[in-house]
């Protein structure tokens, strides 16, 4: 296991220092030994670095030197194993200190050695105190600026809590143990290992969240209907697109997420009409075929709704990523709205929580566009705090309490009127 601790610093500093998503910095270090022991070591962190940063404070309030970098992240490491993963004291301190004599020199081990046993002895009263916050002031100051206080201390709360699995199912499939939630989404035990699950061979099923699935969910009439997927990769609504009866050309920028698109297609057994690898901003510009009976844009977005599975968004994302987004968002939606039909439809959705990206480009679109008018979405009674008073959809994580939260989601339905 120590083999792996190394791995693991260098992981978490890739994340906070280059501002890289989890699952794209895991790719640089894949070959790292226990590496299920290491992902678990940084998500845990990245879980809780709001309250371990605030404790190291007390012990540590001075700012190390360059070159004695590698000892915060030993101690933001060693705090969480202390805390969270059950390992020894006496096997957090000695492995982090000759990890940090290793990198930097016996005077900085000395320093992480003293902080660490400070920090185990006090466990039983800090652990308590690391697990009560997890946006930082600059991600809260994003928040704040689209939600009052109360909302914002929900959707934190909910935050700190592990999601578990949510699929979508083919018509007519049952998944044992499973919990149904409103509009069929299934809600499993998350395990790590998706592919072992019953039916996943069979193509029965796929990943997908309940907030992601809801857009799609929010339609009808899909049957032999001509839709644009845009942004589709890696194809969660393409597939329940194609599954309800849809003809679907699905584009994407990125050839990876399209080659994850046509395998998960290929699992399922489903075909597209096409699949484009493009960038969107410039195909719709070129773009002189029939329009289309429905355009789905999920668009490019800071991704701020993902929080409570990618943990380290609050530490990389902040109101100035939102805002360089807004201008690419404008610009989609225009273009998209140009290859919509007379009596078509525009869905515009992403998995932000700021309204820059979700209500106010609604606003600002329907405000330029006075052909297109708002679907107000017919949802289940049980769904009312999902619905605006415009009739789109603002998911948070704090929603759905009953069922253990949802991911962050905003979703618009649009008719272009003849």
């Amino acid at each position: 296991m120590s083999d792996t601790r190394l791995p693991a610093a260098l992981l978490l500093q890739d994340i906070l220092e280059n501002k890289r998503f989890a699952a794209d910095a895991r790719e640089r270090f894949k070959d790292a030994g226990d590496s299920a022991f290491a992902n678990m070591l940084v998500q845990t962190a990245l879980r809780h670095l709001t309250g371990i940063r605030q404790i190291l404070k007390r012990f540590a309030s001075k700012k190390l030197p360059p070159k004695a970098h590698f000892a915060s992240y030993a101690l933001i490491l060693g705090t969480t194993e202390a805390f969270w993963l059950d390992t020894p004291d006496y096997a957090v301190i000695n492995s982090w200190v000759e990890l940090a004599k290793a990198r930097t020199d016996k005077y900085v081990s000395g320093f992480v050695n003293a902080v660490l046993r400070k920090i185990c002895a006090q466990k039983e009263v800090l652990r308590p105190q690391a697990e009560s916050v997890f946006f930082p002031p600059e991600f809260r100051r994003l928040l704040n600026a689209s939600y009052g206080k109360k909302t914002v201390s929900a959707i934190e709360k909910a935050a700190l809590l592990e999601p578990e699995l949510d699929i979508t199912v083919k018509s007519g499939v049952e998944i044992s143990g499973a919990v149904v939630l409103p509009l069929g989404t299934r809600r499993c035990k998350n395990n790590g290992a998706v592919a072992k699950l019953a039916g996943y061979n069979e193509g029965l099923w796929w990943v997908q969240d309940f907030s992601s699935a809801l857009p799609v969910r929010l339609l009808d009439r899909l049957q032999g209907s001509r839709v644009l997927d845009l942004c589709a990769a890696p194809g969660g609504k393409t597939a329940q697109l194609i599954a309800a009866g849809a003809k679907v050309d699905a584009l994407d920028i990125s050839s990876a997420r399209l080659k994850r698109l046509r395998q998960n297609l290929r699992r399922l057994n489903l075909q597209a009409s096409d699949i484009i690898c493009a960038d969107a901003v410039d195909w719709l510009q070129n773009f002189t075929g029939a329009p289309y009976d429905l355009v789905l844009l999920d668009a490019p977005c800071s991704a701020t709704g993902t929080l409570r599975r990618h943990p380290e968004l609050v530490h990389i994302k902040n109101l100035h990523d939102v805002e360089a987004l807004a201008a690419t968002q404008k610009k989609l939606l225009d273009l998209a709205a140009e290859a919509v039909c007379a009596d078509g439809r525009l869905v515009y959705c992403t998995c932000s929580l700021s309204k820059a990206e979700g209500e106010d480009r609604i606003n600002d679109f329907l405000q330029t566009h006075a052909d297109f008018k708002t679907l107000p979405a017919a949802l289940p009674a049980e769904l009312n705090e999902l619905k605006t008073p415009e009739g789109w959809v603002r998911i948070l994580p704090s929603h759905l309490a009953a069922f253990g939260g949802a991911d962050g989601f905003f979703a618009a339905v649009l008719k272009k009127e003849a």
